[in-house]
């Protein structure tokens, strides 16, 4: 194959580059061609009736992209005379030309052996899609079009192949060698060939065509910046391939081969100097850029930026390297060194981020970061793999989501950008989405954004991100305080001060105490969270909550991020459901699950919630051992199951780790689940269990989860219980909303035990049991075991399961009596003397 020869579509050399980089001022020439004694009339008016007057047709070119002025346009009248000649050349900006970097030959790297129904993403056909779509629209020019090349379209700018010594300043010189040592290898020996001897070629094909095609990418790159520094564009757009920035310092990987983007920065800043010694390289696109983080890492004069899905460490190319190292595409990944501060990452947590996800992102973090960097140069690594349609990229960026972004980032560094083609599977996709960004260069406004609110999910990755790199910029608010509380000011997590001030009202409302949890790894961490109502072992109903933290409302201060507790409010929706349920006389299990565990040696900083899977694991440990120490051993008459959140996974996997026990006892599971999957009941070895749970469950689904966009939803199964769509989406709003139906829901289940409970009371027989035990010196109730040991009786030790001697049952609290200090397990017996005190004092 030749590869110097050129395709149909796009002269490679063409003539008309020089040329058309000169400013040209049709104004100005129309006047030229006017003689002395001439007016408006002979120059512009022909074929005109009397006292009619005909406009020239205006010339459009592209979609309407630009129109010749017409000299008529300037005068009021015909009589009046011309206006003079500008005293001054056109803007400079304004009159200069979009680049464009296009060569054919590039399209030659291609897989070895290509199949009609398996074709790779990294199509060939991608960056003939996005010329032909710039040619379409008016934008670029090529060969057999009717009209000539003029400057209205983007300039051409030849490409080149990369040098040694340039591509060395990123990769090292064994990683270059194997490059171009791949046109020597047969085609029939590529498909199993390895750049490293044991490790399998990470995402990418090889041909004999790959040193040539990605030395033109990579030169491609190079002289499209260099044409920008060197005033002959504008701006401009380099539709490149193969792709670069998952390339790292010697490593292939991921449709990659050179760092087209970090070799071109290197390559500018040694040639321009202090022309151009500042460079923010902007990465939109959906996989996180590894090769551009490496190569600039330590770099204080480059800012490297990247908005990518990151799945907190599943997404590609997260788990594929060949060191396995770990996440390295999270927001923590700062730089080092004298580049510390300067490597932005925002990693989207989930996949589906659409405009107004990254607008926000480019508000609130992007933009006023590369303000205060002040670049010489801005170069976006320009990805469009987050397009709306692509199949690997799974988000929701339109081409109007683009445009906006380019036009915030064109602000920059005097107008000088550069646009290198990273990423972009669905041919469609990648040419509207070009298409936008470079009619946006040109000059063009952007389109409307349709959606401009952002997710909640986005909302909190970009905060994340803001309260980590407001530590490097001082723009960026509110400040990180983990420095401040890491000294002498040692503060405690408001989640204990919550909930020993819940524990400390449900004592003194309904007397009630926590149960103990002698068992690892819980001991520590659920330590005061799980509180009992004092009748929790008697013959009633008994509902068991395993609910999120009260939520906690705050209006922080815009400077100073600090909360003021006069501006703070806290929600806890779930005690009104304990107040009810203590009112109809059933027993309670208040169970506070965590959102996240404090170590012993707290860093006092900033920490995420645990991850769902891991919340849910130990919430249905917990569960477990609350059934076989507590609930099982009680003689409660009906149990109900109520969770939100992780505390519906762990009532799923209970159940079905525990199918008889769970379908003796349990009268109804009850869910609220907002933002963690909805899971299903589903035996491997019970085909009824999912009809059983059916008939037992209620399930408030929020409005917005995801489980309504998807197919299962238009005909759910019965393994996801009785689900409904809730019309509000937090736990909070849930619990309020439908707090009357699982009321009713509890009521109607429990009618037997509320008309035998009345007709004992009706008839007398019920017997006051306060002093039961004083008087028999026998326990009444069932003693429920601490891990392998029951609690002794009263006034022995129980060294075994730590609890101080004298330990009574707490069904016999009174409101004139207390527990001691240590947390009540089993049975206890209240002071001797003195007024009723807290157990948590």
């Amino acid at each position: 194959m030749d590869l110097t020869s050129g395709d149909d579509d796009i002269a490679m050399r063409d003539g008309d580059v020089i040329a058309s980089t000169e400013p040209h001022n049709l104004f100005s020439q129309s006047l030229a061609n006017l003689s002395p004694k001439s007016n408006f009339d002979d120059a512009f008016l022909t074929d005109t009736q009397p006292g009619e007057e005909k406009r020239s047709e205006p010339v459009l070119k592209g979609e309407g992209l630009k129109r010749e002025a017409s000299v008529f346009e300037y005068t009021l009248t015909k009589d009046k005379p011309a206006p003079r000649p500008a005293k001054f050349a056109p803007l400079p900006y304004a009159s200069s030309q979009t680049g464009l970097v296009y060569d054919v030959r590039m399209r030659f790297h291609v897989e070895p052996e290509q199949s009609e129904d398996d074709i790779h993403p990294e199509d060939p056909r991608r960056i003939h899609a996005i010329f032909e779509s710039f040619a379409d629209a008016g934008l670029a020019w090529k060969q057999g079009s009717l009209e000539p090349s003029n400057d209205f379209y983007m300039g051409r700018i030849d490409t080149r192949v990369v040098l040694k010594q340039e591509v060395c300043l990123v990769h090292t010189e064994e990683h270059w060698n194997w490059v171009q040592n791949l046109v020597r290898i047969p085609d029939d020996e590529l498909a199993e060939h390895q750049q490293h001897p044991g490790h399998r070629m990470d995402s990418v094909y090889l041909s004999r065509q790959t040193p040539f095609c990605a030395a033109l990418s990579a030169g491609g790159a190079i002289e499209a910046c260099r044409a920008v520094m060197l005033g002959k564009v504008k701006n401009v757009f380099a539709v490149i391939r193969p792709p670069g920035h998952h390339a790292e310092r010697e490593d292939a990987k991921g449709f990659c081969f050179f760092d087209n983007v970090s070799i071109a920065t290197k390559v500018c800043q040694r040639e321009f100097g202090e022309q151009c010694r500042k460079v923010l390289i902007l990465d939109w696109d959906v996989h996180h850029g590894n090769g551009i983080q490496q190569a600039n890492y330590d770099d204080p004069n480059v800012l490297y930026i990247s908005l990518h899905v990151h799945e907190r460490g599943r997404f590609y190319p997260e788990l594929s390297y060949r060191d396995r190292r770990p996440p390295y595409g999270d927001h923590v990944h700062c730089g080092e060194g004298a580049g510390l501060g300067k490597n932005v990452n925002v990693p989207w947590s989930r996949k589906g981020m659409g405009d107004a996800d990254y607008i926000y992102a480019f508000q609130q973090v992007v933009m006023p970061i590369a303000h205060e960097f002040k670049p010489d140069l801005v170069i976006i690594a320009a990805g469009f793999d987050a397009a709306e349609g692509d199949m690997l990229g799974g988000c929701k960026v339109t081409p109007a989501g683009y445009a906006h972004m380019t036009h915030m980032l064109m602000s920059l560094a005097e107008g000088r950008l550069a646009v290198c083609l990273e990423g972009g599977y669905n041919l469609d996709s990648i040419a509207r989405s070009a298409t936008a960004v470079a009619r946006t260069m040109m000059g063009e406004p952007p389109e409307r954004l349709v959606n401009t609110n952002p997710t909640l999910s986005a909302v909190n990755d970009v905060k994340t991100v803001l309260r980590q790199q407001s530590r490097f910029w001082s723009s960026l608010y509110p400040k990180d305080m983990s420095a401040k509380l890491a000294g002498p000011l040692h503060g405690v997590r408001m989640h204990e001060v919550v909930r020993r001030w819940q524990a400390e009202t449900l004592w003194e409302e309904y007397e009630m105490i926590p149960l103990a949890v002698l068992h690892q790894p819980l001991s520590q961490p659920f330590k005061n969270q799980v509180l009992a109502t004092p009748n929790y072992t008697s013959a009633r109903p008994l509902v068991v909550i395993l609910h999120d933290p009260p939520e906690v409302i705050a209006s922080p201060d815009p400077v100073t991020g600090k909360i003021e507790l006069h501006n703070t409010w806290l929600t806890d929706i779930v005690k009104t459901y304990v107040d009810w349920a203590v009112k109809q006389g059933f027993a309670v299990i208040d169970v506070n699950l965590l959102k996240h565990v404090t170590d012993m040696d707290d860093g006092q900083q900033h920490e995420p919630n645990d991850a769902t899977d891991f919340r849910t694991k130990e919430a249905t440990l917990l569960l477990s051992y609350l059934w076989d120490n507590y609930v099982e051993l009680s003689d409660s008459s009906h149990v109900f199951l109520m969770g939100t959140n992780t505390g519906h996974g762990a009532i799923i996997n209970f159940i079905k780790a525990n199918e008889d026990r769970a379908k003796d006892r349990i009268t109804s599971a009850i869910s609220f689940v907002e933002d963690v999957p909805l899971q299903s009941c589903k035996s491997a070895t019970n085909d009824m269990l999912a009809s059983w749970y059916y008939t037992k469950s209620l399930v408030f689904v929020a409005n917005d989860h995801n489980f309504w966009h998807s197919d299962i939803s238009k005909k759910p199964k019965k393994r996801f219980g009785r689900a409904s769509q809730s019309d509000v989406d937090s736990i909070t709003d849930m619990l309020m909303a439908h707090k009357k139906t699982v009321q009713d829901l509890i009521l109607q289940r429990t009618a037997d035990w509320s008309d035998d409970a009345g007709n004992e009371e009706e008839d007398g027989d019920a017997m006051d049991t306060s002093n039961f035990e004083e008087l028999s010196g026998t326990p009444k109730l069932k003693l429920p075991p601490v891990g392998n040991f029951a609690p002794s009786p009263r006034g022995s030790a129980a060294p075994s399961s730590g609890l101080a001697p004298g330990s009574a049952a707490p069904a016999r609290l009174s409101r004139h009596s207390s527990p001691t200090k240590t947390p009540p397990v089993g049975n206890f017996a209240p002071p001797k003397q003195g007024a009723s005190r807290s157990p948590f004092r």
